[in-house]
């Protein structure tokens, strides 16, 4: 199963980083030693690690929709998409 790492705040000074995000991200290698992914915004910061098991080349995350404002990370597929 992959694993999943995030941060969302409402006071600027309460930010993290991309270090920050990279190392919580590295904690779960464990979980997922074939690809890891970071996305940040404004508020908040989402990470993944990824066990490969199909769809190898393009199950890259966070995954975005079409005009990037929505993102998200799962353990899953995705079925019926266009």
């Amino acid at each position: 199963m992959c694993g999943f790492a995030g941060a969302s705040w409402t006071d600027p000074q309460h930010a993290i980083d991309a270090a920050t995000l990279d190392a919580m991200t590295a904690v779960l290698t464990h979980r997922g030693p074939d690809q890891s992914g970071t996305w940040f915004d404004a508020n908040t910061a989402l990470g993944h690690r990824r066990l490969s098991i199909i769809d190898l080349d393009s199950g890259r995350q966070p995954l975005a929709n079409e005009d990037r404002s929505v993102q998200v990370v799962f353990n899953g597929e995705i079925y019926n998409y266009r």
